[in-house]
């Protein structure tokens, strides 16, 4: 038996979510560890647990609903993803980025990725909001590798602006009328699931990185292949200062993300209703 070729499989699983809601999105969402919250914003039309998907994975961190919502957010159609997947779970890359490929054959043409990082720089602090500008793949993989389809983005997709320097221009501007400090900065993904040693966060601030995670590249590369543009928004939940490094766990991480969640909450509401017109 042929194994269905990715772009059947994505044409498949969009099929499945079509058959439940009949909105087109104009944005797609992913929410990361803790920022679930987003989801209270969105006037939903449907919810979609992930097993219920065709070829979707399933989320086995904790902190990950695992619900595709359809729905919209100050009044723009939207798809969510309330929880994704990273490749410590042992999933390829491939798999991780299969609902990027799904969103966009929804209709979304606009990506909007949050995260939660560990800060590099000294002079910003757990709970400040990064704007992402750039990022450094140190995932020892990439999502497009293998044979390329045409039909789902060119063989060599140009990387020089994978967050529109634009649309960042749009959330810069934004964050000042909420009176919301917004920093901006280079997110490098590795792939976990442990965290840094003190001289890998020397190696990676000296790389030119700013903050530090698990996901976001992947789907950002996905994106960028099909033709999306992409924003990137991250919490910094933790400190990683090499010489004054202190232990990190999931609680301290979650509950700092708890804090600074209705900020990123109200950033991105009001910035996704931009996207609308």
């Amino acid at each position: 038996m042929t194994t269905p070729s990715l772009y059947d499989q994505v044409q498949q699983a969009a099929a499945a979510i079509r058959g439940r809601s009949a909105l087109t999105p104009r944005v797609a969402i992913i929410l990361g560890t803790g920022l679930g919250g987003l989801v209270k914003e969105i006037k939903t039309e449907a919810v979609i647990p992930y097993e219920e998907i065709p070829g979707f994975p399933l989320s086995t961190v904790e902190s990950h609903a695992g619900r595709l919502l359809l729905g919209t957010l100050h009044g723009t159609p939207v798809v969510a993803m309330q929880g994704r997947f990273h490749r410590y779970e042992g999933y390829t890359l491939q798999q991780v980025t299969f609902p990027v490929r799904v969103m966009h054959a929804l209709g979304a043409r606009t990506l909007v990725v949050t995260n939660v990082s560990g800060g590099m720089h000294p002079l910003w602090a757990p709970g400040d909001l990064v704007l992402i500008s750039d990022h450094i793949n140190l995932l020892g993989d990439n999502p497009l590798i293998g044979r390329n389809d045409d039909r789902l983005g060119p063989r060599f997709p140009d990387m020089s602006d994978p967050y529109d320097a634009t649309l960042r221009a749009r959330v810069r501007q934004l964050a000042l009328e909420q009176g919301v400090m917004l920093r901006e900065g280079v997110y490098v993904s590795v792939t976990g699931p442990c965290l840094e040693t003190r001289a890998e966060y020397r190696m990676l601030r000296a790389m030119g990185a700013d903050i530090v995670g698990m996901s976001t590249v992947p789907e950002v590369i996905v994106a960028v292949h099909q033709g999306m543009k992409v924003t990137g928004l991250s919490i910094i939940t933790d400190q990683c200062l090499p010489d004054a490094l202190v232990p990190a766990t999931l609680a301290h991480i979650l509950a700092v993300a708890a804090e600074a969640e209705p900020r990123l909450t109200r950033l991105v509401a009001a910035y996704v209703g931009t996207l609308g017109t």
